[in-house]
């Protein structure tokens, strides 16, 4: 009964930190993963991405993330915008459209720990928001939150998939949800029909390479590959297709979070006005957004690209 007390306290908790959904699971070895994350890494589907050969170990147990886990609360934060680009030039992914959400997210997650210690006791934790090795849509989805689409992403089926994933691994037993929510996909195809690069190789299978998202921002190559030439459909970083065509995303919600709010100049810019700016500029009105990832230098041969696929045109 105390461990269900403590679950619930958690759930209210998060939800007055602007948490739209909090599941909580068992800390425990991944075993299905870790033969799926495996195989992935064997056929190269990561790209460039190296880091993620890194701590499998981790990756595919989150208790050894943090001594004597036991529980993992995973949560879902909202971000589908109340409008989208303005602009008929270079596209941002939705996400992307205002401040930086790991800091915004991570300050939450602090604030939940520290609520949590206050009310409960001595519980040790760390959380998380796509700053370690955790498979964060299979925990999101072990604790009941949604299923994994067809284009790998976490769907759930009042809101869609515009949210970001965050973690909280403490040491403390609580009462857990049930795992595994039911497919909903079905038949299905649209994700997979509207990828552009052929970056969904197979149900729930990304290729990571070809993927828009990985070649705007995580290749850090000087060119984009020219075989991409007339795909890129203006993305310079990121891409929302295979969520845009999603059914489950006709019940997305625009999200109250403040702190979430759009740059006007994301809003509004063509691509003149991209390429009028220079790296300080960039850095000074960007020093908090997740476009600084790819650097100036990497926005720079992202419009490039585009440009001349619609030169060519």
């Amino acid at each position: 009964m105390q461990n269900e007390r403590y679950s619930f306290l958690i759930k209210e908790w998060a939800k007055e930190l602007g948490f739209d959904y909090c599941g909580i699971s068992k800390a425990e070895a991944l075993e299905e993963d870790k033969v799926y994350l495996e195989k992935y890494l064997n056929k190269g589907y990561h790209g460039k991405m190296s880091y993620m050969e890194n701590y499998f170990d981790i990756r595919t147990n989150p208790q050894n993330i943090v001594p004597g886990g036991k529980s993992i609360i995973s949560l879902l934060f909202n971000y589908y915008p109340k409008e989208e680009q303005k602009t008929d030039g270079p596209q941002i992914s939705k996400y992307a459209y205002g401040a930086d959400y790991h800091e915004i997210i991570r300050d939450k997650l602090k604030e939940l720990l520290t609520k949590i210690q206050k009310n409960i006791g001595n519980v040790a934790g760390r959380g998380f928001v796509d700053s370690a090795p955790l498979l964060e849509k299979s925990l999101a989805s072990r604790s009941g939150l949604g299923w994994i689409g067809k284009n790998s992403l976490l769907l759930t089926k009042h809101s869609g998939s515009f949210f970001f994933l965050a973690n909280l691994v403490i040491d403390l037993e609580l009462a857990y949800d049930n795992p595994y929510v039911k497919d909903y996909c079905g038949t299905c195809t649209r994700c997979i029909d509207a990828c552009p690069t052929d970056a969904i190789v197979d149900n729930k299978v990304i290729n990571a390479s070809r993927c828009i998202s990985y070649l705007t921002i995580e290749l850090r190559d000087e060119i984009i590959p020219s075989e991409f030439q007339d795909k890129m459909e203006d993305w310079v970083f990121g891409c929302d297709i295979c969520q845009d065509v999603c059914p489950w995303n006709r019940f997305a919600k625009a999200h109250n979070h403040p702190e979430l709010e759009p740059y006007s100049m994301i809003m509004d810019f063509n691509t003149e006005a991209w390429e009028a700016m220079d790296d300080q500029l960039f850095r000074t009105l960007l020093h908090h957004s997740p476009l600084k990832r790819p650097k100036w230098e990497g926005i720079k041969r992202n419009i490039k690209f585009i440009k001349i696929e619609n030169k060519d045109k």
